[in-house]
């Protein structure tokens, strides 16, 4: 048998490395691919930088200019501002965009460090005096109802807001049997199961400009929007305020309106700044919540019971759909023990109400 030898040409070798150099090629694509292509990094970068731009928003809301009453607005809705969280969530999923996911922490962060304590019910069982306060509105189609409703809160002190000549007298006799003492200021009063004493007026510049200070007395009081009283405890005295201070507006030119909230907001803070009693209860309806930068002079001195010892946010208005609380109980050396709303009367405001202990 004959064999016949073949030379080595090498290709089989050249085969080999052909392959491994084929195999690292695809290797430094596939690595290319990932750096360069639309990854769950890459992806979604717009709503990445939308979720950031929210958070900002929460973080340095007091930065916004407050030019056409801006700062103002988005403080009022600031809580409101947590449902574009899961609006982003939801598009960042659909996008699986690793980047946007990661970017909500930020906005949720914010929330969860400005409004998270509301989420648990902070409130307490047993007070010393329970509080209430009631935009009652000057359009009530019933205030006759809404007097029956107040008169059975079981309230010690009631604070009302908004009412008219028409109606004082319709107030006035519902809740006579359940308030044997009541004070009314212009368009504002308090209705109360303990004495009153040293009751006034106070002045929130309502009637602003170089024509006030020539109109008579009792001229200005009959549209005053707030008072000041003092009620007689078992504990001591209790220096209460009862204020409505003005509406705000928005135009479309001139952005939200808070001139004459603001004003009033200013001149409340002076007058509780001003009050030698160490306790003092402020009731009424401030057209604007806590959150606001209008009411720093008031905050700074008072704290709100809801925040304190409340369930939830509160929400006060509007009636049918509340959206912000704008009507508050805010306190100064007295204990927030719970905080509540009142079910709806025939006003466009809920009413609110508080415990408080010594």
């Amino acid at each position: 048998m004959t064999r016949v030898d073949t030379a080595d040409t090498g290709q089989e070798g050249a085969g080999r490395r052909d392959t491994g150099f084929a195999t690292g090629r695809a290797h430094i694509r596939r690595a290319l691919r990932f750096a360069t292509g639309p990854g769950p990094w890459k992806r979604g970068l717009v709503l990445a930088a939308l979720a950031l731009l929210l958070g900002l928003l929460m973080l340095l809301h007091t930065q916004i200019t407050d030019r056409w009453g801006l700062g103002s607005l988005v403080e009022t809705f600031l809580p409101w501002f947590g449902l574009f969280v899961p609006v982003l969530l939801a598009g960042a999923l659909w996008r699986r965009s690793a980047s946007a996911v990661a970017a909500l922490l930020l906005p949720v962060t914010v929330w969860l460090s400005l409004f998270g304590g509301l989420l648990g019910d902070k409130s307490h069982s047993g007070s010393d005096l329970t509080v209430a306060s009631h935009n009652v509105d000057a359009d009530n189609p019933d205030p006759a109802g809404t007097a029956r409703d107040l008169a059975v809160s079981k309230a010690d002190v009631l604070a009302l807001e908004e009412i008219t000549a028409q109606a004082r007298p319709v107030y006035e006799k519902g809740l006579a049997k359940a308030y044997p003492y009541h004070t009314v200021q212009g368009t504002v009063g308090l209705w109360s199961k303990l004495p009153l004493s040293d009751t006034r007026p106070v002045d929130i510049k309502m009637d602003y400009g170089p024509l006030a200070d020539t109109k008579p007395v009792d001229v200005k009081l009959s549209y005053a929007r707030a008072l000041r009283t003092t009620v007689v405890t078992d504990q001591g005295p209790l220096a209460v305020y009862v204020a409505h201070l003005g509406s705000v507006r928005v135009f479309p030119r001139n952005g939200f309106w808070t001139d004459s909230r603001d004003r009033g907001a200013k001149a409340l803070a002076e007058a509780v700044a001003a009050e030698p009693m160490e306790r003092v209860v402020l009731l009424g309806d401030l057209n604007g919540t806590t959150d606001d930068r209008a009411f720093a002079g008031i905050t700074s001195r008072l704290r709100s019971v809801q925040d304190a010892a409340g369930d939830g946010f509160g929400f006060s208005w509007p009636a049918k759909f509340p959206v912000a609380r704008i009507d508050q109980i805010l306190v100064r050396g007295v204990q927030p023990r719970s905080s509540w709303v009142l079910p709806a009367t025939g006003s466009d405001h809920l009413p609110v109400a508080a415990g408080i202990s010594w």
